[in-house]
């Protein structure tokens, strides 16, 4: 039973690939370019971001403090301050200040072409 399941997604990978390795050989036209932009690393760094369901403000930098707020997945903060893995942050909307986990929080990225 296992072995036919392998037989079957191999087969099945297979024949999704093939279509694709076709058509990027095919059309070997040139890619034009735009005009160059302004250098990425003059821009102003981009915001933080919530990247998990939900993350709670806490009053102090421990999980046994004060909880005074709840920040939503995609929502942005500014980080004010770091310390160890904790970010002290003012939400953009409500204006609360405190606390938050830094493994959930993270900078969005912009990608240089430079």
């Amino acid at each position: 039973m296992r072995s036919t399941r392998i037989a079957v997604s191999a087969a099945m990978l297979g024949a999704l690939a093939l279509p694709v390795l076709s058509a990027t050989t095919a059309s070997a036209a040139p890619i034009a370019t735009a005009a160059p932009a302004s250098s990425c690393s003059s821009l102003p760094p981009l915001p933080y971001e919530v990247h998990t369901k939900a993350v709670t403000i806490r009053s102090k930098a421990t999980t046994k403090s004060t909880a005074l707020g709840v920040l939503y997945r995609g929502h942005k903060v500014t980080v004010h301050k770091k310390s160890g893995n904790w970010l002290y942050i003012t939400d953009k909307t409500t204006g609360v200040k405190g606390w938050v986990s830094g493994t959930y929080v993270y900078r969005d990225v912009r990608m240089c072409l430079d």
